[in-house]
């Protein structure tokens, strides 16, 4: 990504004097936008921060003062005094927009908006510690410790913000918890289950110490004639420890942030980022209710054709969340999507593996043109919403790419 693209922005954002910022009500969205946050704070400027699942021009007040994180170059008609953090695919042409696509780098594999937030915050002064916060953004994107991301992980560790250690790569204030409400991957007989979680913590347990060999042992033999070994495998492995946060441990950071976003509390995921401890008792509460919702849409989805991979839900807060519990759980080798009808609307997220050559951004947004909604997102994650009586049109479209 350019460095002069982050010190463009980075310089008007010292001059302003109020900084409007919004940020994406998922975990990376929410994670840059405090990112910025805290780098405005420190350099005196005023803010306010406002998580929202999507925006168009007219929510935006005064748009000199305006900064989007982790939305935004998709809106072609925005004001090009608007400034942009973001890495999705870049239509918005304004002077302060940093995006990694614009630099030839894949937005979808390296530089969330987290990471590209930290390197605007480093222009701005120094903002070193805040490497955990661009760290978590990458985890609830998905995306791999590689490229720019891995020199921002490797400073972090260079200067101590940052600890790897090996564990489970699942969230939970304990670990019968983690177990239980495991989600990505989602562990059939396991996630949702307390009894067995708790029996395999149980016969972990030696001298009142888990043994991580016995537990994983444990979690193999019950998941495995139901799970993809690839994504058994990737239970175990790095994690990282925040040495400044609030929550100390990077995937559990992760998870309560994408709760927070998708439960309508993005103002509680910033209030984490922002390093208040007096919320930490409430996001864990928040995270414990979306993650058994989810898993509870998991369990009782229901597949609307057998010709098509769509799954219908109930909520459509939980549309999210199972699509990426059907897709991190290993077993599908091609996209899914998942649905549910609310407002007299349909709302729609797309899930596909590495492996696919399409793009579901590029497969919404056509279909959205031709059914009169509104979508976008990822090569690999999108999100659509459309008109309920144009379902047929949006199977269509599916049908169409899936053929």
């Amino acid at each position: 990504m350019s460095l002069e693209a982050a010190q463009n922005l980075a310089e008007r954002l010292l001059q302003a004097d109020f900084v409007e910022v919004y940020g994406h009500h998922d975990a990376d969205g929410i994670a840059a936008a405090s990112i910025i946050g805290h780098a405005l704070h420190r350099a005196g400027v005023r803010f306010s921060v406002s998580i929202r699942s999507r925006i168009v021009p007219s929510d935006i007040g005064r748009a000199e003062q305006a900064l989007l994180c982790d939305m935004g170059s998709s809106l072609p008609d925005l004001s090009e005094e608007v400034m942009v953090i973001d890495h999705h695919m870049p239509v918005f042409e304004g002077p302060f927009h940093v995006n990694p696509r614009i630099d030839g780098i894949d937005g979808e594999q390296d530089l969330c908006a987290s990471a590209l937030a930290f390197l605007v915050a480093a222009e701005m002064g120094d903002n070193r510690d805040l490497c955990g916060l661009a760290l978590v953004g990458m985890i609830g994107d998905r995306q791999p410790s590689a490229g720019k991301n891995r020199e921002i992980i490797s400073e972090g560790i260079a200067n101590g913000y940052l600890k790897v250690r090996k564990s489970l790569r699942l969230s939970g204030s304990t670990m019968q918890e983690r177990l239980s409400t495991a989600l990505y991957p989602y562990l059939k007989g396991i996630s949702g289950n307390e009894a067995v979680s708790k029996r395999l913590v149980e016969n972990a347990t030696q001298d009142g110490e888990i043994d991580m060999g016995l537990l994983l042992s444990g979690v193999i033999l019950e998941s495995a004639p139901n799970a993809n070994t690839d994504a058994l495998y990737n239970v175990y492995g790095d994690c990282y420890g925040l040495e400044k946060e609030a929550i100390h441990d990077a995937c559990d950071l992760a998870a309560l942030l994408e709760a927070c976003g998708q439960a309508g509390k993005g103002g509680l995921g910033v209030a984490l980022c922002l390093r208040s401890h007096d919320v930490i008792d409430e996001a864990w509460q928040t995270a414990l209710a979306y993650q058994k919702a989810v898993i509870s849409a998991v369990q009782t989805a229901s597949r609307l054709d057998e010709h098509l991979p769509i799954w219908t839900v109930e909520d459509k807060s939980n549309v999210s969340g199972v699509a990426d519990a059907l897709t991190y759980d290993g077993l599908n080798t091609g996209p899914i999507f998942v649905a549910a009808q609310a407002d007299d609307c349909w709302y729609l997220s797309g899930r596909a593996p590495p492996s696919w050559d399409k793009s579901l951004a590029e497969l919404f947004t056509g279909i959205a043109a031709q059914c009169g909604g509104i979508g976008g997102g990822h090569r690999l994650r999108a999100g659509l919403k459309i008109p309920a009586d144009k379902f047929g049109c949006l199977k269509d479209g599916i049908a169409e790419v899936i053929a």
